[in-house]
């Protein structure tokens, strides 16, 4: 998939923001089988707590589906072990609120958030999560070809749940690494360049191995 300059690209730490987009560079990403436009960005974190980074690409066309689709991102870091705004809701048109901090996990729990498009929980959203099942190689910006786990079938590579009626959903994370969680279709927009549009939220969670 080839990305475009992305429309925002800021951070959250202590109530405060701070747009980065500029601080993106376009790179080359060597995937499994294609290689593809991308960013890259490096950011020191100064000071203590938690940092929320939250990318909001430009839509990108599906062929297969033959739609657009626009995934706002979120990942939270923490520095120190200080807790500051893990939990904070930012509005965005379509966002997954944590209920348990995405980067204080072990493996074989679990992580809680709240589905919401505009600041108002989604009832019964539709989710899929997936394991990042090949290692970053930031230095030659591409995928590591071996695979972490090898899947029984391709319904554990994109594992699917819902939220209940208040917009709260359960995510078990039995492996340590990470993990994408995405809503899908939950933002207010459905048309982009007279096609339909879906506006899913992302949300990067982190499970610790157990010593």
């Amino acid at each position: 998939m080839k990305m475009e300059q992305p429309e925002q690209f800021f951070s959250v730490h202590k109530k405060k923001k701070k747009d980065l987009l500029s601080t993106l560079k376009p790179i080359q990403w060597q995937g499994l089988g294609n290689t593809a436009d991308a960013f890259s960005t490096r950011y020191r974190i100064r000071g203590l707590g938690d940092w929320i980074f939250v990318l909001v690409p430009t839509p990108y066309y599906e062929t297969t589906g033959g739609g657009y689709i626009q995934q706002m991102t979120k990942m939270v870091v923490n520095a120190g072990g200080l807790p500051t705004d893990w939990d904070t809701e930012l509005g965005l048109p379509a966002e997954i609120v944590p209920l348990d901090k995405p980067y204080a996990i072990w493996e074989g729990g679990v992580f809680r958030g709240v589905v919401k498009s505009e600041g108002k929980p989604v009832p019964f959203a539709e989710l899929e999560m997936e394991f990042l099942n090949h290692a970053l190689d930031i230095v030659n910006n591409s995928f590591d070809k071996k695979e972490i786990l090898t899947a029984p079938q391709d319904s554990f590579v994109t594992m699917g749940l819902k939220a209940d009626s208040q917009g709260t959903f359960v995510a078990a994370l039995p492996k340590a690494g990470w993990w994408g969680i995405c809503a899908r279709g939950v933002g207010p927009e459905k048309e982009c360049n007279g096609k339909k549009l879906s506006q899913d939220a992302v949300i990067w969670v982190q499970a610790k191995p157990l010593p």
